[in-house]
């Protein structure tokens, strides 16, 4: 089944095509399309508390050129969703209603505690190693999203205002960090028995710079190698020497600090990076509600 998600992020926006379907249980998505443009609402929402026109121009028009694609690919379902940099905009309102009456797009906006849920709605990961717990870590522009699942089962999550582009523009308090630790800790008793598991851009090119490609590992040695090693290079070097894009070079850094602090404080050795984000989790979700459905109206899944 082909299914599409859009997700309007605090760095980026994406349009995500995927092919989705289930065998024994396991839901499987696999990318069909991806296409990413770095609008970074979060420099106008985390300075000013609102989206600019300028912002908006380029959404609007990255919006009506996702509506053409969903057209031409033709997708069974799509869904909108929008994260932090939308959700903390005062214009918030004004600007989803534009949105729907330009592109026809209607936007879902997204909370931090089901932005978590919904990355863990993604039960395809395949790891070998014992691990009881399972800790899904999504970083994104302007907020860090965690859900824990005991045995496959989903137990707890939560949301922070820690997200890279936020600490870019130095707007996250340190009571954020602290609220973070003390909730990390009352996984204290799971230590050495966490499965990290990052999800997002950042983690997937430092595990690709500095990691274990074989296995999709990313040890915490490694990690604190590769943070000391990225910090060395300028900006410029980044992006020409290392081959990162202007919008990843800078980024990239505050996106290892917050990995590196979370494995730190569940005692965490390594984190495994199985190259999934948001969109994964939106179109599992998706065929699940709409197996559900089908499974109610005695109907089969479309292909």
């Amino acid at each position: 089944m082909l299914l599409a998600a859009i997700d309007i992020g605090s760095n980026a926006v994406r349009l995500y095509f995927s092919n989705v379907h289930e065998k024994e249980g396991i839901v499987t998505a696999k990318k069909t399309s991806l296409v990413r443009i770095p609008i970074r609402l979060g420099e106008d929402v985390f300075q000013t508390g609102k989206i600019s026109g300028d912002k908006y121009g380029k959404l609007i028009k990255t919006l009506k050129a996702f509506s053409l694609l969903i057209d031409v690919y033709k997708p069974v379902s799509y869904r909108a969703f929008a994260t932090a940099a939308m959700r903390e905009a005062e214009n918030k309102n004004e600007i989803i209603n534009k949105i729907k009456s330009e592109t026809g797009i209607e936007i879902e906006l997204l909370d931090g505690i089901h932005e978590a849920k919904m990355l863990s709605a993604f039960n395809d990961i395949r790891f070998e190693g014992r691990h009881a717990v399972s800790m899904f870590i999504d970083v994104g522009g302007g907020s860090t999203e965690i859900s824990v699942l005991k045995n496959n089962v989903f137990i707890d999550s939560n949301s922070f205002k820690i997200g890279t582009v936020r600490l870019l523009e130095k707007k996250v308090k340190e009571k954020e960090w602290k609220m973070l630790k003390k909730w990390l800790k009352k996984f204290e008793k799971d230590h050495g028995k966490i499965l990290c598991i990052g999800s997002g851009g950042n983690i997937n090119k430092l595990m690709k710079l500095y990691g274990q490609l074989k296995g999709d590992i990313l040890s915490f040695g490694e990690l604190k190698k590769g943070l000391k090693d990225l910090k060395k290079h300028t900006l410029n070097e980044r992006i020409h020497g290392l081959g990162l894009r202007p919008d990843r070079a800078d980024v990239i850094i505050p996106a290892g600090k917050i990995f590196k602090f979370i494995m730190k404080h569940t005692g965490s050795d390594f984190i495994y990076v199985p190259k999934i984000g948001l969109s994964d989790g939106i179109v599992t979700v998706m065929f699940k509600e709409i197996a559900e459905l089908q499974k109610k109206n005695k109907t089969k899944i479309l292909l």
